[in-house]
């Protein structure tokens, strides 16, 4: 473990594990610490100690023994959490959780219900039963046991029972076995009904009705994504990823007729998958989609080493974990959990110890824990004691130097003052809780340092440390002294509303103290009109936060600005501000109410003015955080009187503004501004913000919308919970655009989202004025949507007299994705027939070659775009004229009105330049050893041939001493003979129903039939479903590609004519060559011709 490798004073050997046991079994917790002796070991169960008795106590070694496990209800039973806690002088470690459970198995949560089905179409039953360990499902039909799988019948280890192509016979009970090795369960019996189909039976669209569900699974467990789909003829079953990775063939495999498992599931398995049932040979498909979350149990990234550190010395730990769901870090000092006070700090999982003390000498754990296990890694800290050190430092003095310096001077310690060779100057701001405590280290040189970085108007609070190389001294007394008033950084920014066409309200916010820089003595608002110079001037005191402007021109368009001003003096004026008095004819401004209803949301409300006259169709509201830029209106009906803000943040202010409109234009606006609580309502009762929720994860199925699910964090609480959702594209820059949802429960679906776009989610709790921080955020992608518009700019060109060049764009459409396109052309003649060639392109390509084009053709070309959601409509088709002589140029239009039916036509095929290449070279090697044999053979056996022996001949050999050579070939020659005519050599290839005794023998006869092409049929209809590429069960299957074998039956030695050697004259070298040709060029026709399906 990492504790062994960075720390040896103490450690563990071994850990206990989760372990799952019968009840009344024995059982051994295991734990053993090494280190410097004497070594203490005790045991935790929930975090309470362990009291052994005769039935549970410890080993000599340190283990926990158990004579009998114990199941009984409440803290009797010995299930639970145990940990083992290991002490020696150096300090203490506790060991990782493990979870003694006792075997056990439930009764059926959903038992298998009877089911009545048609002959032919499939069915379907499912049981669910919760037990430790998880049990294994079998079925019985009828009371007997049905095995696992057959070709119709299919058993999934989650509980599922699947039956394709129900036959009569398999009408009867059905019932569940679940087992483990704490007991066997039966489901109550269901009965499966056959109906007899109706005849014909009608065709019908693929339609899946079993979609696969979002599922959760752990790390190295397997994962079981069902898909069942019907249709007439029965669908085709594919599985693909949203996101366009390819699928782990080596975990991943097709059980049955179309559910995907996953084995020894890990991280990059996790994603949206998604079912594809397809009608064989046609466009016909529906998809429904599934997300898998991988559950991985903590591991750490970065851990914590061990320190040496001076007492009054600083110490950071360090600790990082990653896990699913996103463990939480706990930190221990010697075994027990560390709280924070004023030293002792923890954020962003790092512990920070300042001032240390010797009680800071200890063993420190880092503890990363989720559902899916616990990890810890340990650090020591040793705190270094010097028996010589100084005194602390003397009569400390602060004097004010400016609105942001503070002089700081002391006298050297009365003790050891020569050994100091630093100090340290420690400050914060001594109002208000959990300030940020400053440190500046400065030489021994000097008894002065001026701090200069601080705040106009606060109070401060210092203290001095003195160093030498062996520690440091004590604190000094601590000071306190506040820095002066200066002007103000900046003025307000104002809110400007009318309620009448003839006056301007004006309000503000009081400055924060950070721009006040000492208290705001008055403001200085000045006014004038856009086409005046003439500015006026009122000054209002500083506890004024607005003023009404009257007696204005109605319709007129004023300027206006403001300056604050402290005791120092005036600051800056802030920039103009316009604002139009209204025409009279339009609505008053509606009464405004805000109300904070917590740290995160504002309700807003109001009603028309008493004196409004003016018709209102209805309300714009802004809102915007302070010196934020105003974003878009939201649009409120008329007979909204109430509206909700939120997704704001804490302690921020921001400006509201409502208006009513009508016809004539836009109202007076009503206008407020309004700051948001902290999430801690009131600082003294130092209530922590509730934890973020947990669990969060997101998943889709559509190209917008997201769901998204969250844990409730553990927490006890009689308050109702709200939350809410912050969503937005990765990467937005427009912060007006992020959207925030309020819920009360703990899922959401978001909608109205842009396809093919990643967007970041996180959401935080409210609760009695509390708000959570930010829960980590997940990202999640939409789908994309099948293309809508066909591809752009189609054209053809032709390239060579046969050749033509097809090319396009993109379709017109916005985060379109395209994963292949497809090419549809045919001859005039083809057109009318309904056959179509077909090509497909990937989508990273937008031209393609349709060659073997015949002259004098015209041809009729159309692109169509795909993704995985879908296929797109095809375009217009272009026509193409193919003219005999190129130099008159070519003709190339679009077609009206093309709107006829496509077919697809079968045995094309598309070899790509490599296939060709590679066949091309073979058959040219093939070639030339022939060649290379035969002149081998002429030259060296003139005297070796072979000749015909009449009927009546008795010599020679039997047939069964003919060379393997010769027999081979003669086995291959289908439906044929081989006779001999006498005066010539000749070795005649007969073909039935084709050929004729005398015919030649031709390269159509010797690479065998033209017929042959069910392989090509059987690879083009899977090539038209649109599934190339995809992982599916039926590309798994071995197929013969050959066709009908074009091996005869073996020869009969009577069927055979005889042959024999014979001493005569010796053949022509022309005659030897001829019949070797045929001899060894048979066996390699079919050698080639497997090379050409095996490429195809």
């Amino acid at each position: 473990s990492l504790s062994v490798l960075c720390f040896s004073e103490l450690f563990f050997v071994k850990e206990p594990h989760d372990v799952t046991v019968m009840r009344k079994e024995a059982v051994i917790l295991d734990c053993q610490a090494r280190g410097e002796a004497t070594i203490d070991v005790r045991w935790l169960k929930n975090g309470v100690k362990v009291v052994e008795n005769e039935r549970v106590y410890l080993l000599s070694n340190g283990s926990l023994y158990f004579s009998e496990v114990e199941s009984r209800r409440g803290d009797k039973s010995d299930e639970g959490f145990y940990q083992c806690l290991a002490q020696n002088k150096y300090g203490a470690i506790l060991s990782q959780k493990a979870r003694l459970t006792i075997a056990s198995i439930s009764s059926f949560a959903i038992q298998p219900t009877s089911v009545v089905v048609t002959e032919g179409s499939v069915a379907r039953f499912s049981c669910k039963i919760s037990a430790h360990p998880p049990p294994i499902i079998t079925w019985e039909f009828n009371r007997v046991t049905l095995p696992l799988t057959t070709e119709r019948i299919t058993v999934l280890p989650s509980g599922v029972l699947q039956i394709y192509g129900v036959q009569r016979a398999d009408t009867g009970n059905y019932r569940c076995i679940a087992t483990n090795i704490a007991s066997r369960r039966r489901s109550t019996e269901a009965t499966l009904t056959v109906t007899p189909a109706l005849s014909p039976q009608l065709p019908q669209r693929p339609r899946i009705i079993t979609r696969p569900q979002n599922i959760s699974v752990s790390l190295h467990q397997s994962a079981i994504l069902e898909c069942m789909a019907t249709g007439n003829p029965r669908p085709i079953i594919s599985w693909s990823r949203a996101d366009s990775k390819s699928i782990d063939v080596y975990n991943t495999k097709v059980l049955g007729n179309g559910n995907l498992i996953i084995t020894d599931i890990k991280p990059q398995h996790g994603g949206v998958y998604m079912c594809r049932a397809t009608t064989p040979g046609t466009r016909n498909y529906t998809v429904a989609a599934a997300n898998v979350t991988v559950l991985a149990p903590p591991s750490l990234s970065e851990w914590p080493e061990s320190l040496t550190r001076p007492r009054a010395g600083t110490a950071r730990f360090v600790c990082h974990a990653e896990g699913v769901p996103t463990p939480q870090v706990t930190w221990l000092k010697n075994g027990e959990k560390v709280h924070s006070n004023g030293r002792i700090k923890m954020y962003n999982s790092k512990l920070v110890i300042n001032q240390i003390i010797p009680e800071d000498d200890a063993i420190y754990q880092c503890q990363a824990e989720n559902e899916q296990g616990s990890v810890l890694s340990m650090a020591r800290l040793i705190v270094v004691m010097s028996e010589d050190r100084p005194s602390a430092p003397r009569n400390i003095r602060a004097d004010t130097v400016s609105s942001s310096a503070i002089l700081l001077a002391w006298e050297r310690p009365l003790y050891n003052s020569d050994k100091v060779i630093a100090y340290s100057v420690h400050y914060m701001k001594a109002e208000g809780l959990n300030n940020e405590e400053y440190q500046v280290v400065i030489g021994n040189d000097t008894t002065r340092y001026i701090i200069d970085d601080l705040e106009p108007a606060h109070n401060y609070t210092f203290y001095v440390v003195a160093y030498m190389p062996m520690g440091a001294s004590r604190m000094s007394d601590n000071v306190f002294q506040h820095t002066l008033e200066d002007v103000p950084l900046r003025a307000p920014e104002l809110s400007l509303t009318s309620h009448s066409p003839t006056d301007i309200q004006v309000s503000w916010q009081p400055l924060p103290d950070k721009l006040s820089r000492g208290r705001v003595s008055g403001y200085r608002l000045s006014y004038r009109t856009s086409s005046e110079s003439a500015v006026s001037q009122i000054e209002l005191p500083g506890e004024k936060t607005q003023h009404l402007l009257e007696n204005l021109q109605p319709d007129t368009i004023y300027l206006l600005r403001i300056v604050a001003a402290t005791s120092i003096g005036w600051g800056e004026q802030s920039a103009w501000t316009s604002h139009r008095t209204p025409k009279a004819s339009i609505p008053l401004a509606p009464e405004l109410h805000l109300e904070p209803l917590n740290c995160t949301t504002i309700s807003v409300r109001w009603q028309l003015a008493p004196k409004n006259s003016a018709s209102v169709q209805g309300y714009k509201l802004f809102y915007h955080e302070e010196s934020q830029p105003e974003g878009a209106p939201l649009q409120l009906r008329a007979s909204d009187y109430a509206h909700t803000i939120g997704g704001l943040d804490p302690r921020k202010k921001y400006h509201v503004k409502l208006l009513a409109y009508n016809v004539v234009g836009d109202g007076y606006q009503a206008d407020q501004t309004i700051s948001t609580p902290g999430c801690v309502s009131v600082r003294d009762r130092l209530v922590p913000p509730p934890p973020p929720p947990h669990n969060v994860y997101a998943n889709t199925n559509s190209s917008t919308a997201v769901f998204l699910h969250w844990g409730r964090p553990a927490f006890t609480s009689s308050q109702a919970i709200n939350y809410t959702v912050r969503c937005n594209p990765v990467g937005l820059q427009n912060a007006s655009l992020v959207l925030y949802l309020q819920t009360s429960v703990q899922s959401l679906l978001v909608q109205d989202l842009e396809p093919n776009t990643k967007y970041e989610f996180a959401i935080r709790l409210h609760i009695d004025q509390l708000s959570s921080p930010w829960s980590p955020v997940v990202y999640q992608t939409t789908l994309p949507e099948a293309p809508t518009l066909p591809p752009s700019n189609v054209k053809v060109t032709v390239i060579e007299e046969d050749t033509a060049l097809v090319s396009w764009k993109l379709p017109d459409e916005p985060n379109l994705a395209v994963t292949h396109y497809t090419i549809l052309y045919a001859s005039r003649n083809a057109w009318i027939a309904g056959e179509w060639q077909v090509l497909q392109r990937e989508g990273s390509i937008t031209m393609a070659l349709l060659e073997n084009l015949k002259p004098g053709q015209v041809y009729l070309v159309k692109v169509s775009a795909s993704n995985s959601m879908g296929d797109g409509p095809f375009s217009h088709a272009v026509e193409l004229t193919v003219r005999t002589d190129l130099s008159s140029g070519q003709d190339l239009h679009l077609s009206r009105g093309s709107t006829h039916s496509t077919a697809f036509s079968d045995g094309f095929y598309h070899l790509d330049q490599k296939s060709m290449t590679g066949i091309s070279v073979g058959v040219c090697i093939a070639l030339i050893c022939i060649i290379i044999c035969a002149f081998i053979i002429i030259c060296r056996g003139k005297n070796r041939y072979l000749v015909p022996l009449n009927s009546d001949d008795s010599h020679g050999p039997p047939i069964s001493q003919l060379t393997g050579e010769t027999f081979s070939v003669l086995q291959n020659m289908r439906h044929s003979s081989a006779s001999y005519q006498p005066g010539i050599t000749v070795l005649t290839y007969e073909e039935e129903l084709s050929m004729s005794l005398n015919q030649p023998p031709t390269l159509q006869v010797l690479l065998g039939h033209p017929g042959d092409t069910e392989g090509s049929s059987n690879s083009e209809g899977s090539h038209e479903t649109g599934d190339s590429g995809r992982y599916s069960h039926d590309e798994m299957e071995l197929t013969n590609l050959s066709g009908p074998s074009s091996r005869p039956p073996s020869l009969k030695a009577e069927d055979m004519t005889s042959w024999k050697p014979r001493n005569s004259p010796a053949h022509s070298p022309l005659q030897n060559s001829y019949l070797l040709f045929f001899t060894l060029f048979l066996p390699i026709k079919q050698l080639t011709y497997n090379m050409l399906i095996s490429a195809l």
